[in-house]
């Protein structure tokens, strides 16, 4: 492999010749040996990284255009586009593993743009800390770039998935209309409900777990960059803060504002773990709702078997013919992943001493993953299991007129006690509750007809 020589300010490295890194992106990939090539500094966080380098070089040309020059402008914004459609993506080696404050990965940032840049303009133009990094830290650059990638992959992946199956389970709800099944409490026998209803839960379930993350975006869209190294704004002039959140939010289409405390904004990460909660509440749902319905599933024969889901591959090495409800399974696995992850969230919030939380990168590591991995797990759910549900009308109202919980309904007439009685008595002799009803003297053929109509209890 070809090398060239970098230097910071520790001195000389050598740099694969083919990278744009530097010195110090050079020093991190050598120290931090640590989950390489597998835990790397989140994509979500390198394109947050393009997107406020860029909104920091427009906003320093517009309030320091003699050391931002309309020339630097042009090349860092042409380097920072590559950056954000991830282009460059190979050139962000860096761990999650590495200082907490996240420094190694902004230098990358800087030292990849500067460099970049510097080809575009075909000369020695622009320098990694002096023009890149203008007016900024990073100390204020990585909690405004992990609050960019949480409200964009929220907003832009984990909202629309969840939105989708909304739409899927409304199809589903005005499909199944008029279909009565019996409900089940405590996994036992309860009073009838409509598919329609059970269903309409699952979607009421989504939709106020929609509302949860719309609530958790608010304070995620205030950012910490023009607080600089301890929230002070040291060395970033007068209105960079609020001209880079703007530029951030042309840039984004998403309305970004300043932080209106820095010393908040870069030592508490309260809004990450308050938004992590919003993932983990539809986690739970998520996890809620496969359940249901590989339990509805269940079967083909043994089980509930009141409803079908599609087959999508063979279940088993052993058993032939076996298929299993695997889009459920996937789910399960990512709620757990996604409860898991809110302890890391919540551990490494908790973790801000005096002017800094230096947890950073492994927050926001676990943050992005529980939205990445419930966004595709709800998308493949949906689109693999949930549209093909199908319900077996003729299992449901088997099941329905089998439920010995239908002697609710004689509880106005006959009374608790008496309905109870009934009950116990169908079930220990196997016979129906109209013959118990009877047997017992409570009610005659005919009175026991005109009261009872499960069809009606919903």
């Amino acid at each position: 492999m070809d090398y060239r020589i970098e230097h910071d300010s520790m001195g000389t490295v050598k740099v694969p010749s083919d990278k744009l890194w530097g010195a110090q992106t050079q020093r991190s990939h050598q120290n931090f040996e640590i989950g390489v090539g597998i835990e790397t500094m989140p994509a979500e966080i390198i394109r947050a990284f393009g997107i406020l380098k860029k909104a920091a070089a427009r906003a320093n040309r517009t309030l320091v255009p003699e050391r931002m020059t309309q020339e630097k402008l042009f090349a860092i914004s042409k380097a920072c586009d590559e950056v954000i459609s991830l282009s460059l993506i190979d050139h962000f080696p860096l761990v999650v593993w590495q200082t907490g404050s996240g420094t190694q990965s902004n230098m990358n940032a800087n030292e990849v743009i500067a460099n970049r840049a510097n080809q575009i303009a075909k000369k020695a133009l622009l320098h990694p800390n002096d023009d890149v990094n203008m007016s900024q830290s990073s100390n204020d650059t990585f909690p405004t770039a992990m609050h960019i990638a949480a409200v964009t992959t929220i907003c832009d992946s984990l909202i629309p998935a969840v939105q989708g199956l909304i739409k899927t389970f409304l199809r589903l709800e005005s499909d199944n209309k008029g279909i009565v099944k019996s409900g089940r409490t405590h996994l036992q026998d309860a009073t009838p409900i409509s598919f329609s209803q059970e269903i309409s839960g699952w979607r009421s379930s989504l939709e106020r777990d929609v509302e949860l993350l719309q609530s958790a975006v608010r304070p995620l869209c205030e950012l910490a960059l023009g607080g600089t190294a301890v929230g002070t704004g040291l060395n970033a002039p007068e209105g960079f803060a609020d001209a880079v959140a703007k530029e951030i939010s042309k840039l984004t289409g998403k309305t970004f504002i300043s932080a209106s405390n820095k010393f908040h904004a870069l030592t508490s990460k309260d809004e990450l773990v308050f938004a992590h909660g919003a993932i983990k509440a539809l986690a739970c749902d998520m996890m809620k709702i496969a359940n249901d319905v590989r339990w509805l599933a269940s079967g083909p024969r043994l089980g509930l078997g009141e409803i079908t889901i599609p087959e999508n591959e063979p279940g088993s090495s052993i058993m032939p013919g076996k298929v299993n409800p695997t889009q459920c399974e996937a789910v399960t696995m990512v709620a757990v992943q996604v409860m898991g992850n809110d302890t890391a969230v919540s551990m490494a919030a908790s973790q801000g001493n005096f002017e800094l939380n230096v947890f950073m990168p492994v927050l926001i590591y676990n943050f992005l993953q529980s939205s990445r991995l419930l966004s595709q797990a709800i998308v493949s759910f949906d689109r693999n299991c949930v549209s093909g549900i199908k319900a077996n009308k003729e299992k449901m109202e088997s099941n329905l007129h089998n439920s010995l919980m239908l002697v609710t309904a004689l509880n106005p007439y006959i009374g608790y006690e008496n309905a109870a009685k009934v009950a116990k008595k169908a079930y220990a002799e196997g016979i129906s509750l109209k013959e118990a009803c009877i047997a017992l003297g409570f009610l005659s053929s005919d009175e026991f007809d005109k009261v009872f109509h499960p069809e009606q209890m919903i």
